[in-house]
């Protein structure tokens, strides 16, 4: 503002002339933390324009102000158009109040409401349960800690018979303010803690926290088809809220524990089944274990280790949803270990007198070897 001329209040924000509100305020923030008198101290040209592009914003962002100014330029803004340094604040029906809470609120820090309830802590239990309970469901009844409100003072931190009285710091707003800069900005009360009120003879039980540690015991239903990592939300199971604030929550935490014979796949059940070369060889029926009784499964003569059979519907339940996985049955086919002279002869007679035709995977991979070498 050179010789006392005032720029146009679009140039000073750096916006075009059909900006929007919202392009106008993102424009004004950005300025006015640039220019900002704390962050250049003692640097007058900066505080020059500091006070530029707050006239220029309390202008524009004034839609009455802004169609004024559109038409006549400063002369329609009367002596309404300048920027009063004695007067700027965060008082109600100004714009500063609203953009610098947005902007220096996270900074600077918010107090606490007085009189507020606080609400209660959120807990977290751990619950181990087991393959087929996770599989089918399972109503468990667990023990959680808790912090609960104190009987003795109810909740108030004060011992029977007395009150908390009001934080002579603060006067019970559980906020201070303080002059920063160009700023008035609030902080939360170090005498009360942001409490607005100070306990003078606490509760001997809980010694003015106003609760007091507890157990309950509860049941949860852990439905179908859950696995490891899955968490149940029980709203307002949590700790006690303060004050009359809402209890917290408590979350269940699954962790299933690792079965002797199944694994899981998503919603499928793996086994691992062995069987001999014989039964490999002639074929057989075998019972299959499965999460629900043992089922009788045909195995074809010339069955090969890692052939998978897939048993329809035995798998685990959808969870929160319709149907079921299937159980894949994995054949391994054992080697037999400390033969007996018999039974070597006779595996000796057997091998010479077998042919190739009888081992049709070493036969395959014979072939490939000498295709891959001719």
């Amino acid at each position: 503002m050179a010789n006392g001329e005032r720029r146009d209040y679009y140039e000073v924000l750096e916006v075009h002339r059909n900006a929007s509100e919202i392009e106008i305020k993102k424009a004004y923030r950005k300025l006015a933390i640039k220019y900002h008198p704390d962050k250049n101290p003692g640097d007058k040209e900066a505080e020059e324009m500091f006070k530029e592009v707050s006239e220029a914003y309390e202008i524009l962002s004034d839609s009455q102000k802004r169609a004024q100014y559109d038409q006549f330029g400063h002369a329609g803004l009367g002596g309404g158009g300048g920027f009063n340094a004695s007067g700027f604040g965060f008082g109600a029906g100004t714009p500063f109040g609203d953009i610098f809470g947005d902007i220096f609120g996270d900074i600077f820090g918010g107090g606490r409401q007085r009189g507020r309830g606080q609400r209660g802590e959120d807990l977290l239990y751990n619950l181990e349960i087991s393959f087929e309970e996770a599989a089918f469901g399972v109503e468990s009844k667990i023990e959680v800690p808790y912090n609960k409100r104190c009987g003795a003072c109810n909740g108030s931190g004060a011992k029977a018979g007395t009150e908390p009285k009001v934080c002579p710091t603060c006067r019970g707003a559980g906020q201070v303010r303080f002059q920063q800069g160009y700023f008035s900005v609030s902080r939360t009360c170090n005498h009360c803690g942001g409490e607005g009120r100070i306990i003078e003879t606490p509760c001997a039980v809980c010694r003015g926290t106003g609760s007091v540690k507890d157990t309950k015991t509860m049941s949860v239903k852990i439905p179908k088809g859950v696995e490891t990592g899955n968490r149940l939300k029980l709203s307002g199971e949590g700790g006690q809220g303060t004050r009359g604030g809402a209890n917290g929550d408590l979350y269940v935490s699954i962790n299933v524990k690792p079965h002797p014979i199944f694994t899981r796949d998503n919603n499928d059940v793996i086994c691992e089944v062995p069987i001999s070369f014989v039964q490999a060889s002639l074929g057989t029926e075998i019972q299959v274990p499965t999460l629900e009784g043992k089922v009788s499964l045909k195995v074809p003569e010339g069955c090969q280790s890692g052939k998978v059979f897939r048993l329809r519907d035995k798998g685990i339940p959808v969870l929160q949803g319709y149907g079921r996985g299937d159980q894949l049955v994995i054949i391994k086919v054992e080697t037999p270990v400390h033969l007996n002279k018999k039974q070597r002869e006779l595996l000796e007679e057997f091998a010479r007198i077998g042919g190739e035709e009888i081992h049709p995977l070493k036969k395959n991979f014979l072939d490939k070897v000498v295709d891959l070498f001719s």
